[in-house]
């Protein structure tokens, strides 16, 4: 009998995000959410999706082989423990894979040391990823681990939009280059949105706006990106929660010489206390919409930064691209902020772009457009499932093979 499931962890610094899923019909059999690793009030959400109630359990998590041990009884106090002969593989998403890896990858030794020496142009995330991946193969050394990388879907943009206008001794030695992010999200999404024309995703240029608390745009010609907001690391481009996206590097010299700054008090304004919550001390849409229809001004002009750095990248992508058979938005404010998606479009009927105020109303789990028939370009909103397209490549990669 043929192993068909695949279990995928998401490790952050202070937290799991599983799902087990069973890749001969895409179910998912569990879900879940372990976090506030290493402190005392450590919580650990379970949901079994067979059958059964949400359990919770509270109380001390020491660190992250900790969560995954209490990850793997609650999955077997359902019947799909980790020591199941079902079990294909796991899967992990790692945010940083550099150019090296392209797709995703069977981890071994070499895998690990590459994605640690990454850790500098990662230093939140792919630690955590590299824990994630260490205390998996400890309890289950013998099962294929697959790291399925954010950067592999924007390997495939040209050097003239990967390379940042700097010397290039300097920028391979140190690697700097444009990398992108959200790549598991781009690449699910920009299929879906092929699915929904009708048409191959060879067949099809799309602009994926992947907006959330960290939010990207890139630009997908016949399934390859070929652009990406987001740089050396996802600091760069759009105006997010949290984070400034584009500003004049010399700002950061600015800050150091004038303002004092050191890099790290730099680098914590620019990552954590930026974006939306910079400009109104919100980096919740839905609040920053209920404040600006109070007729709060501050609300408002953060909604309006949000929205001009936005409508310049679907106009630089749309140029990029030279056609654009669709816009997808998709995470959390695209599939649920239907201000944001009409204020995008607005204005760029002469490009083919328009949204239907009254599909655009509409709220849904499924892909559906909401631009009006006559539309030359389709607006759609399509869902994103990063912890469906982790597992899906996993499953081709190594559970076929069990």
């Amino acid at each position: 009998m043929t192993a068909t499931r695949v279990l995928v962890l998401n490790s952050g610094s202070s937290s799991v995000k599983y799902q087990l899923l069973d890749m001969s019909d895409r179910s998912r059999l569990a879900v879940g959410l372990v976090e506030r690793i290493g402190e005392e009030t450590s919580r650990l959400r379970h949901t079994p999706l067979t059958g059964g109630d949400e359990r919770e359990r509270t109380g001390p998590i020491a660190d992250h082989e900790a969560a995954l041990k209490a990850v793997a009884e609650e999955l077997a106090a359902d019947g799909l423990g980790l020591d199941s002969p079902d079990l294909a593989a796991i899967g992990h998403r790692v945010v940083h894979g550099g150019k090296h890896f392209t797709a995703p990858t069977v981890v071994d030794d070499a895998v690990l040391a590459e994605i640690e020496r990454l850790i500098p142009v990662a230093p939140l995330h792919n630690p955590a990823n590299l824990t994630g991946i260490r205390t998996a193969q400890a309890l289950r050394p013998d099962l294929p681990q697959v790291a399925v990388f954010d950067t592999a879907f924007h390997t495939t943009m040209p050097e003239s939009a990967a390379r940042y206008a700097i010397d290039v001794e300097t920028a391979d030695r140190h690697r700097v280059r444009r990398y992108g992010f959200h790549g598991t999200s781009h690449a699910y999404v920009s299929r879906a949105t092929a699915e929904l024309l009708g048409k191959a995703p060879e067949e099809v240029n799309v602009i994926v706006l992947h907006l959330g608390n960290g939010a990207s745009a890139s630009a997908v010609r016949g399934g390859k990106c070929v652009d990406t907001s987001m740089g050396l690391t996802p600091l760069e481009g759009l105006v997010m929660g949290t984070r400034s996206g584009d500003l004049d590097p010399a700002v950061i010299f600015h800050l150091a010489r004038v303002g004092g700054l050191s890099v790290d008090e730099i680098d914590d304004l620019l990552n954590k206390k930026s974006g939306l919550v910079g400009l109104c001390g919100d980096n919740d849409m839905r609040e920053i919409r209920r404040r600006i229809d109070e007729g709060d001004e501050q609300a408002r002009l953060a909604f309006d930064i949000y929205i001009h750095r936005l409508k310049k990248y679907i106009g630089a992508y749309y140029a990029v691209l030279g056609r654009v058979d669709a816009v997808a938005f998709t995470a959390g404010v695209g599939e649920n902020a239907a201000p944001v998606r009409e204020a995008a479009v607005a204005g760029l009927e002469e490009l083919g772009l328009a949204v239907d105020g009254d599909l655009n109303a509409v709220r849904g789990d499924e892909p559906r457009l909401i631009s009006p028939e006559y539309a030359r370009v389709k607006v759609a909103v399509v869902p994103t499932d990063e912890e469906l397209e982790i597992a899906t490549q996993t499953y081709a990669l190594a559970g076929k093979n069990n």
